[in-house]
């Protein structure tokens, strides 16, 4: 069986390059003892994929030149050689961007396309919404009355992690690029407030959106946008670190200036990964199903065509042209 890989074939300077990667036919292997075949449907598209291909790393190892890109997909079992998988069951995992994965059944999830579309497995129903889950509610742990912000407030993580703290009962303000994804964060999601990044006017807008100061501060993006929301925190806020897309692409350190406020007003960063939580991804995901039921929360996916469109799928997150979870069709 032959299949597609997407391959790294250099490291990036700056934003990531199609020339950066190979997209090549091979042979797909048959499955070991313990192995699964699977033919992968859905290709996860996220910020993590362009800390992978920087020598340093990031929270997973790099990867080396010639690796298929490590993401995470939802796909079909073709063949089986492990008790825990039957041709026909559906899965999500670290798939990689390919066609066809070969390899350990260990760490594979099961999900029903009977219960939701599978792409949604890798939205709100996967480790985008875990991380949402997880960040909001034991790092930034909201209290009802408290006023929250979020970055990156129409992306995927962004948009769920508000529709949650709206849910705990806080007042809830988005940051996003631009009045489309402003109104897109009010009109759409139900936030009570979103502030376009582009606007010199910011900061002020930030004050007057938040009076009584900034409780949760839920960081996607880092950068100018981090510095500014420093200056607007209440006492005790919580940030929890998701993300620092604003840096990705950065050639050089960058650093913060107003990190001192944290010490002003005892506030806590705090970084974390859904890696932290291996034996709650089943509690996320019920309650996240349950909240996408009743409509407590919405969402969307953001979805182009073929493995080829992957390089240029990965720039789109960076140029801000999507609205929810960005994904690729295989």
């Amino acid at each position: 069986m032959r299949k597609i890989a997407v391959r790294l074939r250099a490291r990036p300077v700056g934003m990531p390059q199609a020339s950066d990667w190979d997209i090549r036919e091979e042979e797909a292997a048959a499955p070991d003892e313990g192995e699964v075949l699977i033919a992968v449907r859905y290709v996860s598209v996220s910020p993590s994929i362009r800390n992978q291909m920087e020598a340093g790393g990031a929270y997973l190892p790099p990867l080396a030149i010639g690796d298929v890109a490590r993401a995470r997909a939802v796909g079909e079992v073709l063949e089986s050689r492990s008790p825990a998988f039957a041709p026909g069951d559906h899965v999500e995992g670290l798939l990689g961007t390919q066609s066809h994965f070969t390899g350990s059944a260990a760490g594979l999830m099961k999900v029903d396309p009977n219960v939701a579309p599978l792409e949604r497995y890798l939205g709100a129903l996967g480790m985008t919404g875990f991380t949402a889950y997880f960040g909001m509610l034991d790092i930034g742990r909201p209290v009802s009355g408290e006023t929250v912000v979020v970055s990156g407030a129409a992306g995927a993580v962004g948009s769920i992690a508000g529709q949650i703290a709206r849910l705990k009962g806080c007042r809830v303000v988005g940051i996003a690029g631009g009045p489309a994804k402003c109104a897109h964060v009010v009109d759409d999601l139900g936030f009570d407030d979103c502030i376009d990044h582009l606007d010199e006017r910011m900061g002020e807008r930030l004050g007057e959106a938040a009076p009584r100061g900034v409780d949760i501060y839920f960081d996607n993006v880092g950068g100018k946008v981090l510095d500014e929301v420093l200056l607007h925190l209440a006492l005790r806020a919580r940030i929890p670190i998701c993300g620092g897309i604003a840096h990705y692409n950065s050639i050089g350190a960058v650093g913060l200036k107003n990190h001192l406020k944290l010490l002003e007003m005892r506030g806590r960063m705090e970084g974390f990964s859904i890696y932290d939580y291996p034996t709650r991804h089943l509690e996320a995901r019920d309650a996240l199903a349950g909240w996408l039921a009743d409509g407590s929360i919405v969402t969307r996916e953001h979805i182009e065509d073929g493995l080829d469109r992957f390089p240029e799928a990965l720039k789109l997150l960076f140029g801000g042209a999507q609205l929810g979870k960005l994904m690729v069709k295989v």
